[in-house]
């Protein structure tokens, strides 16, 4: 059976070796050389669907000491006829393997259905038909005579035996280890028992041991047929193998001559040219060689190197050479093993670094905020400083600053603490012993020295501020030189980038010039020859010069060993300070990176101040616990509120920002001292008040003074002059702008007090509002009070006095005129001092004055009132009749002549005029009822004389008092007019 794979007797086309297929290239004068087959051919591999499929078969070559599954391959005829069998008849199956073999039932699939007879019903109706024509078809159709009648007599005769073998054994994918050929070939049917050992079994086992012989036999005879049909050819192929040896020999010896040809001129013409590229390999490669092992020193030196740069706080060089050396390493010295580890430990060294410099910032912070604050304020040690950043920014470590904020904190509480120790240790009257705490030993000084520490304090602060604003000016400095450098290689980017689009242009035209045949120098003319193709133009004429090299083979020149190095543009820079420093392109911060940091430096200095504001607060929260600020008087608070301002300023200077913490602070002691200082004040107004007889005062001179130099457009409080030798008298009137003002001495103190008032709102211009609410309550407090007291009649049991008299009054009348005199210029001094949003204040003193006016008002008619009954009751008991003037009139005179005295010299003359006006008109109303009552009428008889003269008389007198001689009386309104 394993012959009838090499025996057909025509070629098939479908055969599984290689060996028998046609050539189908007819166009094709050669046919390659094919090797020949396998010595054993090779197995089909039971794959139904792909009959050319083979599997795997052994070579002769490779698999000779290999045992393979194809080792157990034995030819059936010999396998059935080996005469070792002990018996001829027994099964071979069963005599080797077959011992052991139990026939057992097969478990069904679960997941394949049940096939009968019924599943292919419908394809048999439906095929049947068509067998039947082809059968009918088969029958009416005469084969083709196409062979010799012999040959075809033989041929049918043998395909006649060949037919009795079963087709199975005919198929190309014949193979026993498949389960259905293998059913088909031997049926179960004849092994049902065990080893064969039933009588049928053994008989059905001959049987069929003998059909398989037959069917060897007939295929042996066919294929010895076979060969027989074909000896001349195989005589013809023995023929043309010698032909072909010879032939053969023939191209062997001319192979061999042209080979001794091409060996000649290898040695002639090829050898030295490719002897001398070789050399020139070998230079360039030893070249290379060395440059590597000068670039290997170089960076075995790397880490000593470090360590002698960071000895010397070169951090900036340190880093920049462990870049340089990790950039080696990775492009040209990559794979090198004796470097392997070499990487790792310049990242590790980095790392050590940046905490160095973290460690060397912090102490360089440390030092320059804890030196003596003297009036010194430069960097210290400004180039260690420039390189401490430069190489911060290099690591990206931009959160540097906050440990200068950190420092500024601490520093911040040392300088006051040291400040309160040093003034305490030289204050004797403080043991410090006893008095452990340094807040309890400050609150033991009296004010000037407590003032003295509190300015020491402030001093410091402002030189501290000045120190920290030089140090970050030079850190933002150098932020600002890497940013301009950025920018500056980004223009140098950009610059470059056109200038090689235009070169490309230039090669461009040039490579096409040249194409066409033309020279360069044709199509430019003398002098317009672009500058990048005269580059390229002496770079092609030198080329030829140049030494040959090879992209594959030959290494870079010597010059570009240190392109690492030469990679890394560097740029020189000054900061304001003086210090110049080499600026890397390895700076990888983008512009909005450096301008954050920028600022965030610009925010620390604004927060310096406030740090120094916040412990100042402290300091004076500390001292004022025991209410110590708010006992100060008037001049203490002002010279404190006038350092606190000024180092307020100061720092707003320095920093250029306001800070509101010590403001607001101020501001809120200031507002507890407008609180006592108003209470102050106001309380002792009261006391004058309650105390004050309402009689004319004398004016001292000092008040006099003080009257004066606010006359002058100035409100302040005059400086106590020395005593003289003369003492001035005091005077009798105060004088205001050339008027007498008859004053009582609570007006006095009172107009000393307003300007007190004004003065600190000059002194303290933060409680400008405070104190205008403030004084408009004392004006207002005085207005009513007074008004109480006078008008309401509240001396008689406060001060004690037995009537209120209308000199009283008049003097009341006159000190509020006074008070009126000052409210505009006061009014004009708060307006100059408040912001144009706080105007509307303003309307406190328009409600002041109007009251004022209005209690003047009263005062007149009280005074007109007083008259007004007293001619109620003189004048409802007169009596027309002599003698002439009348007891009446000569009563109403005298009282007339009383006021005129009590109020003459008090008030002005046209305001004596004006009263005496109101009363004379009260005077005519009463004698005008009277005289109806009396039926008096002007008719010019004797009762019209009588009165006649007692009005005469009435007229005289009145007219004779100082200052009314002019006074138009009009008496002739006392009689009734006639209708």
């Amino acid at each position: 059976m394993a012959s009838s794979h090499s025996s057909s007797p025509v070629p098939q086309s479908n055969s599984s070796d290689a060996f028998f297929k046609k050539e189908t290239d007819a166009t094709k004068h050669f046919r390659p050389v094919q090797s020949l087959p396998d010595v054993c051919p090779k197995e089909p591999t039971g794959n139904a669907g792909n009959p050319n499929n083979l599997c795997d078969s052994p070579s002769l070559v490779a698999d000779q000491q290999r045992w393979t599954i194809y080792h157990s391959k034995v030819n059936l005829p010999a396998a059935l006829n080996d005469p070792r069998l002990a018996k001829r008849e027994s099964d071979f199956f069963t005599k080797t393997w077959g011992v052991d073999f139990v026939d057992t039932e097969v478990t069904p699939s679960f997941y394949l259905p049940q096939i009968t007879k019924e599943h292919f019903a419908s394809y048999q109706q439906e095929i049947t038909p068509r067998e039947k024509v082809h059968e009918r078809c088969k029958n009416i159709c005469t084969p083709k005579d196409t062979f010799d009648r012999t040959l075809l007599h033989t041929h049918d005769k043998s395909r006649t035996d060949l037919e009795q073998v079963p087709k199975i054994f005919m198929k190309p994918d014949f193979a026993l280890e498949d389960s259905l050929t293998f059913n088909a070939v031997l049926p179960w049917s004849h092994f049902s028992t065990a080893g064969g050992k039933g009588n049928r079994d053994a008989a059905s086992s001959r049987l069929l041991q003998e059909k398989l012989s037959h069917y060897l036999d007939i295929v042996e005879v066919n294929i010895a047929h076979q060969i027989s049909l074909r000896s001349e050819a195989f005589f013809h192929a023995m023929t043309s193998q010698h032909e072909l040896q010879d032939y053969l020999r023939k191209t062997s010896q001319a192979v061999k001559l042209l080979r001794e040809k091409i060996s000649k001129i290898d040695k002639v013409m090829c050898e030295g040219s490719l002897r001398v590229l070789r050399l020139s390999l070998t230079r360039n490669n030893c070249i290379k060689a060395y440059n590597k092992l000068k670039l290997m020193a170089t960076v075995h030196q790397t880490q000593p190197t470090v360590q002698l740069l960071l000895s010397t706080s070169e951090y900036v060089g340190a880093l920049d050479l462990i870049a340089t050396t990790q950039e080696v390493l990775q492009q040209e010295l990559q794979g090198i093993h004796s470097f392997r580890h070499l990487g790792s430990q310049l990242c590790e060294l980095e790392k050590l670094i940046d905490k160095m410099m973290i460690a060397e910032f912090s102490t360089y912070a440390r030092n320059d905020l804890n030196r003596p604050l003297e009036d010194d304020c430069q960097i210290l040690e400004e180039e260690r400083l420039v390189s401490l950043v430069f190489g911060l920014l290099k690591q990206r470590k931009l959160n540097f600053y906050e440990i200068y904020g950190d420092e500024m904190i601490n520093t911040a509480k040392n300088i006051i603490k040291q400040c309160v120790v040093n003034t305490v240790s030289q204050i004797e009257e403080i043991d410090t012993e006893v008095v452990v705490k340094l807040a309890d030993q400050m609150r033991m000084m009296n004010f000037p020295q407590w003032f003295d520490l509190l300015k020491n304090i402030f001093s410091k602060f402002t030189i501290f501020l000045k120190r920290i604003k030089a140090t970050l000016n030079t850190i933002r400095s150098v932020v600002f030189l890497v940013l301009d450098k950025n920018q500056k290689t980004r223009d140098l980017e950009d610059t470059l980038q056109k200038n090689s689009a235009k070169e490309s242009t230039v090669d461009t035209e040039v490579a096409y010039l040249t194409h066409e045949g033309m020279f360069i120098s044709d199509a430019f003319g003398d002098g317009e020859l672009p500058a990048g193709a005269a580059d390229t133009a002496s770079q092609r004429n030198t080329s030829p010069n140049s030494e040959p090299c090879s992209s594959d083979s030959v290494s870079e020149p010597e010059c570009t060993t240190d392109s690492s190095s030469s990679k890394e543009h560097t740029s020189s820079s000054i900061t304001p300070g003086g210090v110049e420093m080499m600026i890397g392109d390895d700076m990888k911060l983008t512009d909005l990176e450096l301008i954050r940091l920028a600022n965030n430096i610009q925010e620390l200095l604004y927060n310096a101040s406030d740090i120094c504001h916040d412990r100042s607060v402290k300091f004076l929260m500390a001292r004022a616990k025991d209410g110590f600020l708010e006992k100060l008087n008037s001049n203490e608070f002002v010279t404190l509120s006038r350092l606190m301002e000024g180092f307020i300023l100061d720092t707003e200077q320095i920093c250029g920002r306001k800070s509101m913490s010590l403001r607001g602070a101020l501001q809120s002691q200031a507002n507890r001292f407008v609180n006592r200082f108003h209470e102050e004040r106001k309380t002792k107004l009261s006391l004058l008040l309650d105390n004050e007889r309402w009689k004319q005062a004398e004016v001292p001179a000092e008040f006099q003074d003080l009257v004066d130099s606010v006359s002058d457009g100035r409100i302040s409080l005059p400086e106590k002059k020395p005593t003289a030798t003369e003492e001035r008298k005091p005077a009798e009137f105060l004088i205001v702008e050339g008027q007498k003002y008859a004053t009582v001495g609570t007006v006095l103190l009172l107009i000393r007090i307003i300007l007190e008032y004004c003065q600190c709102v000059d002194n303290i211009p933060s409680i400008t509002t405070d104190m205008l609410t403030r004084l408009s309550d004392l004006l207002k407090y005085f207005n009513s009070r007074s008004c109480q007291l006078v008008l309401g009649a509240g001396a008689l049991q406060v001060v004690g006095l037995k009537t209120i008299t209308t000199k009283n009054l008049a003097l009341s009348s006159r000190c509020l005129q006074l008070i009126v005199h000052y409210i505009p210029i006061i009014r004009a001094h708060f307006e100059a001092r408040l912001q144009p949003k706080q105007f509307s204040m303003l309307r406190h003193f328009d409600h002041i004055t109007k009251d004022y006016h209005d209690h003047v008002a009263e005062i007149s008619a009280k005074l007109v009132a007083i008259m007004d009954s007293l001619f109620d009751k003189l004048l409802s008991k007169y009596e027309v009749k002599a003698p002439v003037p009348s007891a009446c009139f000569r009563n109403i005179c005298k009282q007339m002549a009383k006021m005129h005295e009590a109020i003459y010299d008090l008030l002005p003359e046209e305001q004596t005029q004006m009263l005496f006006l109101r009363i004379n008109a009260s005077y005519k109303l009463h004698l005008k009822r009277q005289l109806a009552h009396l039926n008096v009428v002007n008719d010019g008889g004797p009762l019209n004389g009588l009165v006649t003269s007692d009005v005469a008389f009435y007229t005289g007198n009145l007219q004779a008092l100082k200052g009314l001689n002019n006074l138009d009386l009009n008496m002739a309104e006392i009689w009734e007019q006639k209708r």
